[in-house]
């Protein structure tokens, strides 16, 4: 499929908890074979209910650590001097000279130890982050990433996935790409959503879900991005849900439709995807706010009697529209 178009939906919500990764995994289901991006590399939990099976696996390296080489340290502490963000202590002290080490976690990786040190004993490896992997599910490939402990650079490594992401959609001829992006506005959200075709906002009727709900607008709108509001749990506050409607389509966003709370949908379920397979209220809700997004329908993705995708919903289409026009030509 080279040289056709890939679209890319980005879910993504103001705050936490909202049903973003819920519905992300259900939007999986519904596409059928679809690349699937977990961007929300500092707290990822796609993986918890999409259940992939690793083929892949990667370090994500960004930025450096300083090391002291111990043995080689003439203990003049220049270094823990000069350093600003109090990273450097002194390691033991006995009969012979002081020696100095480098705490990891305070690091920020700007060098001035290494440049300034007299004897060139201090070392500046590239820091490992985290790591990424691309796994196979019974939705199609995902691609996901962890953060590791206090580390940063989360901006990167999202833009590692969505790279990633968009070269396997490219090989194997997937048209879309599904992407559970984090919530909030900073620097993992901005490289969750530049460039997308995209941004699904998942809210709740809340007074925080309003709150954040603007200010996720307010970026969206600043990158120039496509943007839909989805209220989840509407009915627990209709007034609210419609509060919250209002604002959006003030700030230019389209509203993709509302989900109800569902008390009858367990854990279980959802962790077998099954609630886009049941009769529940919340499940045909959830097929209408996947109708309602416009992606072009006639992206060819890759599909089969298992997992149909556009593919099979296109040819269960050509279907129907033969069987119109029989019909209209026996009239």
């Amino acid at each position: 499929m080279a040289g056709a178009r890939i679209e890319e939906l980005v879910v993504i919500s103001g705050k936490g908890g909202t049903g973003k990764t819920s519905l992300t995994a259900a939007f999986a289901v519904l596409a059928g074979n679809a690349v699937i991006a977990d961007c929300d590399v500092d707290a990822a939990d796609l993986h918890l209910i999409l259940t992939p099976r690793m083929l892949e696996r990667h370090e994500f390296r960004s930025g450096h650590v300083a090391f002291i080489r111990m043995d080689k340290c003439v203990g003049c502490g220049i270094c823990r001097d000069l350093c600003r963000f109090d990273a450097i202590d002194m390691a033991r002290e006995g009969n012979s000279l002081p020696t100095f080490a480098v705490d990891p976690i305070s690091c920020e990786g700007c060098g001035v130890c290494v440049r300034f040190c007299p004897v060139e004993t201090i070392d500046f490896a590239e820091r490992v982050c985290g790591e990424w992997m691309v796994s196979d599910t019974r939705c199609g490939t995902m691609v996901h990433a962890r953060l590791g402990l206090a580390a940063e650079n989360s901006g990167k490594l999202v833009a590692t996935v969505r790279g990633e992401a968009r070269r396997i959609a490219a090989k194997n001829g997937n048209g879309l790409i599904i992407v559970d992006g984090p919530p909030g506005i900073g620097c993992p959200v901005i490289s969750s959503v530049t460039g997308a075709t995209l941004a699904l906002v998942v809210t709740e009727p809340t007074v925080s879900g309003e709150h954040d709900l603007e200010r996720v607008l307010a970026l969206t709108k600043h990158f120039s991005i496509p943007t839909v509001v989805c209220v989840n749990k509407w009915d627990i506050n209709p007034q609210m849900a419609e509060r919250i409607e209002r604002k959006a389509q003030g700030a230019d966003a389209r509203i993709a439709g509302r989900i109800r709370y569902d008390s009858a949908v367990t854990t279980a379920q959802l962790r077998e995807l099954a609630v886009v397979e049941t009769d529940a209220p919340s499940a045909e809700d959830i097929r209408q706010v996947w109708d309602n997004l416009g992606l072009s329908k006639n992206i060819p993705i890759t599909g089969g009697p298992e997992k149909p995708g556009y593919g099979g919903l296109a040819e269960l289409a050509a279907k129907v529209l033969v069987e119109q026009e029989q019909r209209g030509k026996l009239l």
